[in-house]
C-alpha cells in the first residue's frame, strides 16, 4: 500500500474517481462504473487521509481547487466565456499541483506536467460533455408529439382510417373522422400513440 502514499498516484485515483462518478450518472444502471467509481475513490480517500495525516497536504491549494471548480461551473454555463474556462483550468492545475507537499516548499508535490495534462483533458471532456448535455435539453424533442398538437402539415396520401401527413419536416401516420385528399392543409388536433389526429383546414372562399 506505499504506492498509494505517493501525491501523483493519489492525485490520479481522485481524479479517475471523479470521472467514474461522472460516466455512472450519464449511464446509469450497468452497476459496473458505480462499483468502479466506488472502488477508486475509496483508494484515493485512503491516500488523501493518510497524507493528511502525515501533514503533507496544502490547504490553500484545496481552496485554489474548489475556486478553479467554481469557476469552471460558471464557464459551462456562460457560452462563449473561454477566456474564464482557461483561466479555470489554470486554477484546477495549480492547485492540483500544489495540493501535497514536497520536499521543498515551493517545489509542486504532484508532477505538474502530469497535473497540467490532467488537468486539460479532463476539463476539455467536462466541458464538452457538459456543453452538449446543456444544449440538448434547451432543444426540442423531435419526436415530441404532444408538442406537434396546433401544428399545420399537407396531407400526403388519402386520410381517413389511415394515411400520412407531412409536419414539421417529418412524415407522420394520421387519421381523420373525415376523408381528407392528398395535398390538402390539414392541422394536428390530437394523437393516439404515435398517429397524429388530423382534420382539413378549410380554406377561405375568396
Amino acid at each position: 500500500m506505499e504506492i498509494l502514499l505517493d501525491p501523483n498516484v493519489a492525485y490520479l485515483l481522485l481524479v479517475a474517481g471523479l470521472v467514474f462518478v461522472v460516466l455512472a450518472m450519464v449511464s446509469p444502471g450497468t452497476g459496473v462504473l458505480e462499483i468502479l467509481a466506488l472502488f477508486v475513490l475509496m483508494l484515493a480517500g485512503w491516500s488523501i487521509i493518510n497524507l493528511a495525516d502525515a501533514n503533507q497536504i496544502n490547504w490553500w491549494a484545496l481552496g485554489a481547487i474548489l475556486v478553479g471548480l467554481i469557476l469552471f461551473v460558471v464557464a459551462v454555463y456562460r457560452v462563449g466565456h473561454l477566456i474564464l474556462l482557461g483561466i479555470s483550468i489554470l486554477v484546477l492545475v495549480l492547485g492540483s499541483a500544489y495540493l501535497f507537499h514536497s520536499v521543498i516548499w515551493y517545489v509542486p508535490g504532484v508532477n505538474p506536467v502530469l497535473a497540467a495534462s490532467v488537468g486539460i483533458a479532463t476539463g476539455g471532456f467536462f466541458w464538452v460533455a457538459a456543453r452538449k448535455a446543456i444544449d440538448a435539453g434547451k432543444e426540442r424533442p423531435t419526436h415530441d408529439l404532444e408538442g406537434l398538437i396546433g401544428l399545420t402539415g399537407e396531407a400526403k396520401t388519402l386520410i381517413h382510417q389511415e394515411g400520412s401527413v407531412q409536419v414539421a419536416g417529418e412524415l407522420w401516420s394520421a387519421e381523420s373522422d373525415e376523408p381528407i385528399s392528398e395535398g390538402a392543409r390539414v392541422q394536428i388536433v390530437g394523437r393516439e400513440g404515435f398517429v397524429l389526429k388530423v382534420e382539413k383546414i378549410q380554406q377561405a372562399e375568396a
